[in-house]
This record gives structure tokens, C-alpha cells and sequence, in this order.
């Protein structure tokens, strides 16, 4: 069974641009430097959209990986999925909501992955943690772009 796990972050920004933002490879890309992800083929930059597929290749856990994804579904400025259609992972799916929160927004990132080779327990002590931190790094790098 997949593990799934959620992050919340908070952002000074309007839903739509901080969707936006989110949908946007380059920003992406600049998040991931420490692991230079970089878009390899499908949309390689600017605004990704609904069926729409990119190809990351990256280097995490000192191995080099490649993982296609889709934009699955997409309710502009709520919501959007992406979800792994070839890669490394038995199954990866994030759902990124964006809901309006006083002056800002409350953006949350639900993320369900499953490991192809590691068992449930290395699943949770190992992967999860580390897509955890990661997806943090990116928000905040998000977030930081945005508000400045």
C-alpha cells in the first residue's frame, strides 16, 4: 500500500498566481538545483498544462533518475494533480490545492508514492521523509520568488 503524506505552506500571494507559479517548470527547475533536476523533454519550460507531460531527469540518493509526469487534472486557480507516467516510483501522485487565507493563500501539497523495490517500512523511514524535505525546499523557494 502507498504511503501518502501532506504539507502545508503559507503564502502572501493571491491563489491564482501563487497556482501559477506553481505550474511553471523554470520555477521548478530553480527550486531543484541541489539535485539539478532539469526538464529533459514534453514542456521543458514555461507554464505546464492540463494532459500536458514533462520529463525530469535528476540525481537524488547519488543515483541519476528520469520520471515522466502528466498534468491529470487541473481546476484553475483550485487545484491540480500531476501524476507519474513512466519513472521511477510504483506510484506517485501530488495534488497541490490552493484555497485563499486572509491576506494570502494556504497551499497544500498531498503527495501518495509507493516504492518499486523498498518495502512499506523503508517506504516511510527513508522516502517519505526525504520527498517531505524536498517538496518544503521547493515551496519555500516558491514562496520566497514570489513574495520577495
Amino acid at each position: 500500500m502507498p504511503s501518502v503524506f501532506h504539507l502545508v505552506t503559507h503564502a502572501e500571494v493571491p491563489p491564482g498566481v501563487l497556482f501559477d507559479a506553481s505550474l511553471s517548470i523554470d520555477a521548478h527547475v530553480d527550486s531543484m538545483a541541489g539535485s539539478r533536476e532539469r526538464a529533459i523533454a514534453g514542456v521543458t519550460s514555461g507554464r505546464i498544462g492540463l494532459g500536458e507531460t514533462v520529463t525530469w531527469r535528476a540525481r537524488h540518493f547519488g543515483v541519476w533518475f528520469t520520471m515522466t509526469s502528466r498534468i491529470s487534472e487541473l481546476e484553475r486557480p483550485g487545484w491540480f494533480v500531476d501524476e507519474q507516467v513512466r519513472g521511477p516510483f510504483r506510484v506517485f501522485r501530488h495534488a497541490h490545492s490552493f484555497e485563499p487565507d486572509g491576506s494570502g493563500t494556504r497551499m497544500t501539497d498531498e503527495i501518495t508514492v509507493g516504492s518499486p523495490i523498498f518495502g512499506v517500512l523503508v517506504e516511510r523511514l527513508v522516502l517519505v521523509p526525504y520527498l517531505r524535505r524536498l517538496i518544503r525546499r521547493r515551496n519555500d523557494h516558491l514562496v520566497g520568488s514570489l513574495t520577495g
